[in-house]
């Protein structure tokens, strides 16, 4: 099993249960973690430099979250989503991706929205140069700046446990060739709307973008 980081934990301690949690969440995010991959209590203790109780409790909290999948009598392994799993998680994430653009819209800051103009140029730098890793990464942070701004803690989390399920499927999209020459534009509008400041047009920018991502979901070969 790959060594997930750990930053500077091992310096401080043994890490409980929430250091933990948020080292495995992460590596599945990442993808150093992959599904169906069995998650040993043993080989985590050493990488995390944890005791097996918080480890426990770690894989508990992830399960709920549903990342992880505890199989009786096998242990922890990372969960499977199929493909029309990963198309109804992104039809959940319409409504809670439309507030969060409109309210972003409406208080973003003049710093808030030169960043996101910055993350589009860097976006488009990453496309031409065909830097599909730093694309795929620079996907993520807009997203999650656009729900910074927003200030809708409540909607931010429960994207955080959605997008985390369906990992995987948006890695295989942004590397899927010619996918980031379509949504690079979508990006870009929604960029657009919330700097211009018209809610609206936000909520439609995110919508057509995330409509354009179920549509190449249901595309993928099975």
């Amino acid at each position: 099993m790959a060594r997930a980081s750990v930053s500077d934990n091992r310096l401080v301690g043994r890490p409980g249960r929430d250091v933990v949690s948020a080292g495995i969440r992460d590596a599945i995010q990442r993808g150093d973690m992959v599904p169906g991959q069995r998650l040993v209590e043993l080989e985590l203790t050493e990488t995390f430099n944890a005791t097996r109780s918080s480890v426990r409790e770690a894989l508990g909290e992830l399960a709920i979250e549903g990342l992880v999948e505890l199989v009786p009598g096998r242990g922890a392994r990372v969960r499977v989503v199929s493909v029309e799993e990963a198309v109804q998680i992104t039809e959940c994430r319409v409504a809670l991706e439309r507030l969060c653009a409109a309210r972003a819209a409406e208080l973003a800051t003049k710093a808030e929205r030169a960043d996101l103009r910055r993350i589009g140029k860097e976006m488009e730098t990453a496309v031409s140069g065909l830097a599909l890793d730093t694309y795929s990464a620079l996907n993520r942070e807009l997203h999650d700046t656009i729900q910074r701004i927003s200030g809708q803690e409540v909607a931010a989390r429960l994207l955080r446990g959605l997008n985390g399920q369906m990992v995987r499927h948006q890695f295989r999209l942004s590397m899927r060739p010619g996918r980031p020459s379509v949504s690079l534009p979508q990006h870009l509008k929604m960029i657009a709307a919330i700097d211009s400041g018209d809610p609206r047009a936000a909520e439609q920018a995110i919508e057509e973008h995330l409509a354009s991502v179920i549509e190449a979901l249901r595309s993928t070969p099975q």
